[in-house]
């Protein structure tokens, strides 16, 4: 049962060019070794648009995780109530003098495998721990970049520990979901005047835009593990896109809650007035603070004051959120009447989030003191790497451009002894060998970087996030865009926002949230309170399946010339679902019709392939892959056919009518057998690969 169609005989038949040809398969090549091979009926040219009946459904509260590379936080909100969203205001562990209203995306589990700590805990944990004992235990961080980063994602695998240990990655992300859901229960409570069910809650969890569909599928498998819902209600989970819930959180600003970096004067990295960009933003925000109410825990805010009224229905702007790990965009509109959101153009994005900063200080560091000799003491001491890499996040934070002293990161104690064990040599001796006259070493057991140093380690992840959004500008379905919308936890560096200021101020005006690191957990929250605010989104890729059409001499190559009972057939036909950057509104369905190739069939597996081009006719074209399949259990409605007296002939030919979304963040699917109108259990994997 575990064969599916493939090539030639394993392919599937879709009537040729004679569509007044009977849709009775009777004359197709009947694949003869392969249980879950189907025959198709009818195909659906293009996505039409369905209306779909709204279902209500008894949530009480939307609960929001968005789950970052380098920090992650959860949001609420209660239905009646949904203008509020309730907010951790600290996590208890947090660094002095930072909000600390997310934790660190850290995990820290046991040498048995068992759950310890996450976030601060976990890190703060793990730096107590013996040298020696630390090596038995297993740290993640920044664990997030594996799944956008693997080629096969599949259930089997697996992260690489601090330690160097290895457990499935479904188990890490499990067990952050999971502390999360027990904390968010709790807060949400306590907050609670009633008792609140487990469906009642709706879970949203972000993932980026550029995330293709088998990361979402993981992160979706991986909140059915922790708890969160169960795969029997799945539409109690939604996936949200990062850029578009901080999109959705974007058109409802308020004043108090906008900077406008082009009616900002700069000077040397300060404001006119000698503040940081950031600091002045705080009077902006004083009304807000001032009506916001507190808890022991948390800052609620409300859809109160003044809203901005700069941006109007019909215009049309780019969100780009700076995290972590990656740098996503995506370009709306705002349609009329509704205020909803149309997607001009598909996202895009890649790996030029913060931690490029933090590679490039690693790469620093290797040049100086050898990259040997870090990767051993990173397996030696990882407990002491983990205190290096959190001094440099503490000063990355406060670098500003035109900065003229210097910043000092202080190195551990067991970095310059395990140096001088390794090397024969003081650390200082290294800096003078090194030739770097932008970093000197300070006899207080620190690296001092000069304003140079800093800004050669911003400046390749900034060129980055700048060329990208430049080469956005620049297609057809983007001009005319007047915001430029800078979220994420990257867009709180003054460095990034200066140099985005100046290379394209001049095309748009440069907008930046209040409380920037949180605007995608408030939009997420504003999402699972009306999932249909995006109406069209863009395909990002073309999806489809292999079929069979009458062979064309002349048109056809004759590689894929097949003869089966006398008639040629030309194989491998790529039967399109939807093409890259084709608009899809929410609701629009693609349909199949297939029907079982043999009496007694129990299950029909339909191999799907994707391209990031629409230029393609074979499934075997350069660039062409198979990514996932869709099983139709026929079992149960098999038995409601047979009950309804279906002769062993006509079973063969049932019709089986498949309907699949794709204007959802997820692609989903719902199969009918047509004969006795019962749903077909249809499951769509894209982790089979």
């Amino acid at each position: 049962m575990t064969d599916v169609l493939q090539l030639s005989t394993n392919s599937l038949q879709v009537p040729g060019e004679d569509r007044s040809a009977s849709t009775s398969p009777s004359g197709s090549p009947s694949p003869s070794r392969n249980e879950c091979s189907i025959t198709p009926l009818t195909p659906s040219p293009s996505p039409r648009s369905e209306l779909r009946p709204h279902v209500a459904r008894p949530f009480s509260v939307v609960v929001a995780i968005d789950f970052g590379t380098t920090s992650s936080g959860y949001a609420f909100s209660f239905t009646e109530d949904p203008e509020t969203i309730h907010m951790m205001r600290r996590w208890e562990g947090g660094d002095p003098g930072v909000a600390n209203q997310k934790s660190p995306t850290c995990l820290l589990l046991t040498p048995d495998l068992r759950f310890h700590s996450f976030g601060f805990a976990a890190r703060d944990s793990y730096h107590d721990l013996d040298p020696e004992e630390a090596g038995h235990w297993l740290y993640f961080d920044k664990f997030k970049m594996k799944i956008h980063s693997t080629s096969d994602l599949s259930m089997e695998t697996e992260l690489e520990s601090v330690s160097g240990r290895r457990v499935r990655a479904i188990e890490v992300f499990s067990h952050a979901l999971r502390f999360f859901r027990e904390h968010a229960l709790k807060e949400v409570k306590d907050q609670s005047s009633s008792v609140l069910e487990s469906t009642e809650v709706r879970w949203v969890i972000t993932v980026p835009a550029v995330w293709r569909q088998p990361a979402k599928q993981f992160m979706r498998e991986a909140a059915y593990l922790a708890g969160l819902v169960t795969a029997d209600s799945p539409e109690q989970l939604l996936i949200a896109l990062e850029p578009e819930a901080a999109s959705i959180y974007c058109r409802k600003l308020r004043l108090h809650q906008v900077i406008d970096l082009s009616q900002r004067p700069v000077t040397n990295g300060l404001d006119l007035d000698g503040s940081r960009p950031f600091d002045s933003s705080f009077r902006q925000a004083r009304e807000q603070l001032r009506r916001a109410r507190h808890s022991r825990t948390f800052l609620v805010e409300s859809g109160t004051g003044e809203l901005w009224s700069e941006m109007q229905t019909g215009d049309r702007y780019i969100v780009a959120d700076c995290g972590g790990g990656t740098v996503d965009l995506t370009v709306h509109q705002i349609e009329q009447p509704q205020g909803t959101l149309k997607e001009l153009y598909k996202a895009s994005g890649g790996p030029y989030g913060a931690v490029g900063v933090d590679l490039a200080f690693e790469a620093m560091l290797c040049q100086i003191f050898g990259a040997d000799f870090i990767e051993s003491f990173k397996a030696k001491r990882p407990a002491a790497w983990v205190d290096l890499t959190i001094a440099f996040e503490a000063r990355k934070r406060t670098a500003t451009p035109g900065r003229t002293n210097s910043l000092n990161i202080l190195l551990p104690f067991s970095f310059i002894d395990f140096y001088k064990r390794h090397r024969g040599q003081s650390v200082e001796t290294a800096l003078r060998k090194s030739n770097m006259n932008f970093i000197k070493w300070s006899s207080q057991g620190m690296l001092r970087f000069s304003a140079e140093a800093m800004n050669e380690l911003f400046q390749p992840t900034i060129n980055n996030i700048i060329k990208h959004i430049e080469n956005l500008m620049q297609k057809e379905e983007v001009k005319g865009v007047r915001f430029l919308f800078l979220v994420g936890g990257f867009a709180e560096s003054p460095m990034l926002q200066r140099a985005v200021q100046n290379a394209l101020g001049r095309n748009c005006r440069i907008i930046i949230p209040h409380d920037v690191g949180l605007t995608i957990l408030k939009g997420a929250v504003l999402f699972g309170l009306d999932p249909t605010v995006v109406r069209v989104r863009r395909c990002p890729l073309t999806y489809g399946v292999g079929v069979l059409n009458r062979f064309v001499e002349g048109r056809h190559p004759r590689d894929k010339l097949l003869i089966k009972d006398g008639r040629e057939w030309c194989t491998d036909i790529l039967d399109r679902f939807v093409s890259v950057d084709q608009s899809v509104a929410l609701g629009e369905v693609v349909r199949r019709s297939y029907t079982p190739a043999r009496i007694g069939q129990r299950k029909i597996i339909i191999n799907i392939y994707c391209s990031d081009t629409d230029e393609i006719t074979y499934i075997t074209d350069l660039g062409v892959r198979k990514c996932g399949d869709i099983t139709l259990d026929l079992l149960e409605s098999g038995a409601a056919a047979a009950n309804a007296g279906e002769n062993d002939k006509g079973s063969a030919r049932r019709e089986i009518r498949t309907t699949m979304q794709f204007g959802d963040t997820e692609i989903k699917v719902t199969a009918v057998d047509v004969a006795t109108g019962r749903l077909v259990r249809a499951s769509i994997d894209f982790l089979s690969n």
